[in-house]
């Protein structure tokens, strides 16, 4: 097999497991970087940290899964190492690393880029994404057999679950020139159909979803520019481009869950330009923009009633969770003067009076 130059990206420096009982992170700074691992389901989080005989390079992903263990994905000389890093020992021995190794991928010929996908949704499983020109392949890396489970032509980016049995995977493909959101069912070996057609040669971008309430977050140009929108899973009805949402550049991390058959109420949070954070609700037309907290970590957790929490890491309180409440939306604007008749509506001849 002939080994090729392989590019490594980085999908988030902290993530969090399906079911939010547990995070992770690759801490420290210049050489001396370790995973560790934040409890986050008792009442205070607290951090473990992970290290190994030798720090972790800075191109290194960490992923949490819901029995505490890390994910952790490694560039090693050509190859793509994973392995399970949990804590072991007593507190005689001191705390320790114990690691398991899992496989390794060798991509082919061609610019090749490998990243871990988001959590898969049943807390247990681990994907990841080896996209080229020459397509896309999707390994399984945990939680199963250790393998390929889908080859897609083109290639694809990004990574949204749309169920909570984790077989169904949106990604961003790109092909012939446009770039356009499929759906891949896992459960049949990878079996592809289309997900987002705004326009004919549109960029649509799959940013977010809820499967609860089936709430999509799209990026398309199909506007004339690029801008945020909102569609339903499974609706008939057109993807909405909110006016709140135009020129903002955001990147939506969280979603609320819990909102079955009610997607317009389903609080979403945002990552704005400026390091802010902005709350906003489908059914509000107003985007609420509030200051991060010190040390913010770039993500978060909605709770089903409502709360956002935020993880964050500073000298002083090393892990650290706060949470906001979104706000009730602004009534709209009163209107005091009288209205602008409206313009005469043509009549179809079959109804114009005789």
């Amino acid at each position: 097999m002939t080994v090729c130059a392989i590019e490594i990206t980085t999908t988030a420096p902290f993530t969090i497991a399906a079911d939010g009982s547990y995070a992770a992170r690759l801490a420290g700074d210049g050489e001396a970087r370790y995973p560790e691992r934040w409890t986050l389901a008792g009442p205070e989080p607290y951090a473990v940290p992970l290290p190994l005989a030798q720090p972790e390079e800075a191109d290194s992903e960490v992923l949490a899964l819901a029995d505490g263990r890390v994910l952790i994905h490694r560039r090693v000389a050509q190859r793509h190492a994973f392995a399970l890093l949990y804590p072991t020992g007593g507190a005689a021995a001191g705390p320790r690393t114990g690691e398991l190794p899992l496989g390794s991928v060798e991509p082919g010929d061609g610019g090749v880029r490998v990243s871990l996908l988001p959590p898969s949704p049943d807390g247990c499983g681990a994907f990841a994404l080896a996209a080229s020109d020459a397509g896309t392949t999707v390994w399984q890396v945990a939680g199963g057999v250790f393998g390929q489970v889908a080859r897609i032509p083109g290639r694809c980016s990004g990574g949204v679950w749309l169920d909570r049995a984790g077989r169904i995977l949106a990604l961003d493909r790109e092909l012939e020139g446009t770039t356009k959101a499929v759906a891949v069912d896992l459960g049949r070996g990878g079996e592809v159909s289309p997900l987002l057609q705004i326009a004919e040669g549109s960029d649509d971008r799959l940013l977010l979803a809820d499967p609860d309430s089936g709430l999509l977050l799209i990026r398309s140009d199909a506007p004339g520019e690029p801008r945020l929108g909102w569609g339903v899973l499974g609706s008939s009805l057109p993807v909405r481009f909110p006016e709140c949402l135009r020129g903002e550049a955001g990147i939506p991390f969280a979603v609320q869950p819990g909102q079955a058959l009610m997607p317009e109420t389903c609080g979403v949070a945002l990552r704005l330009e400026d390091g802010g954070i902005g709350l906003w609700r489908p059914a509000d037309r107003h985007v609420f923009r509030l200051g991060a907290p010190d040390g913010w970590l770039g993500t978060g957790l909605w709770s089903q009633e409502g709360r956002l929490h935020l993880p964050y890491a500073t000298p002083e309180v090393p892990c650290g969770i706060t949470s906001l409440t979104l706000p009730v939306a602004p009534p709209p604007p009163v209107r005091l003067d009288p209205p602008p008749p409206a313009a005469p509506r043509p009549v179809p001849l079959q109804q114009a009076p005789l």
